[in-house]
């Protein structure tokens, strides 16, 4: 990207701190070991940090190719930013207290924690959802594939967006109605459609953008772009097709 804003350095910086944030505690997990798996692992942490830095990377370029204001865009931004800080927080420091981060109501100050983070979570999705609609109510911008490239990646982040609205709303019903240990593995079928789902957004803008660089005509470029984005949809059609089978 050329020039970047600062609302654009501002929303990288962030992003690479919560990346290695990510990487950091992948380091905390070789030398304090204990479970990968479950409530209360090093793994949350890693994986947020990586995964929130990512997509916070992604959205931050993928939006530059959308027709929206650029002061709009900006408090988006940031206001994603913000959040995205506040979800690796929580999450980081319940790692730390060695106690679940979502989904826990055993004292007031976890409830008050995973309460925060659930409403975060649905600032993510208004957030999001305003950027996949401003993808449809104009043709993004960008070279061949990119605006179906664009475009593909936020339905499909809906996915991911509604898959963890629906693993949050599950959990809380089960967790206040006193089955805490229910609602911890109560999110374990639609783990695999949130996951996939969640990097469309980046990896199929960064196919476009690579293959603007050959010398391939725009025709086979929009071509692989649209086989991607099919092979994409396969993959995450399988991932909701085994959750409708396990949840």
């Amino acid at each position: 990207m050329k020039n970047p804003r600062p609302v654009e350095r501002l929303c990288h910086a962030t992003g690479l701190l919560l990346v290695l944030s990510g990487l950091t505690h992948l380091v905390v997990f070789a030398v304090d070991g204990g479970p990968w798996y479950g409530p209360v692992s090093w793994r949350k942490p890693v994986t947020f940090g990586l995964s929130f830095g990512a997509t916070l990377i992604a959205v931050t370029w993928v939006t530059s190719y959308l027709r929206v204001g650029p002061r709009q865009r900006a408090v988006l931004l940031v206001v994603f930013a913000a959040d995205c800080v506040l979800e690796v927080g929580g999450i980081t420091l319940q790692a730390w207290r060695r106690v679940p981060s979502h989904l826990n109501m055993e004292t007031p100050f976890d409830t008050a924690v995973s309460m925060t983070l659930a409403v975060g979570g649905g600032v993510l999705v208004v957030l999001l959802t305003a950027f996949a609609v401003a993808s449809f109510q104009q043709r993004p911008a960008g070279p061949a594939g990119m605006p179906l490239a664009v475009r593909s990646g936020f339905a499909i982040l809906l996915v991911a967006l509604a898959s963890g609205a629906a693993m949050i709303a599950r959990g809380v019903a089960l967790a206040r109605t006193g089955h805490q240990e229910a609602a911890f593995h109560s999110t374990a079928p639609l783990k695999p459609l949130h996951g996939v789902s969640l990097h469309a957004v980046l990896v199929l803008p960064a196919l476009a953008a690579l293959l603007a660089r050959t010398q391939w005509s725009e025709r086979v470029r929009w071509r692989i772009v649209a086989a991607a984005v099919g092979c994409y949809a396969a993959a995450v059609a399988g991932a909701g097709v085994w959750a409708a089978l396990t949840y």
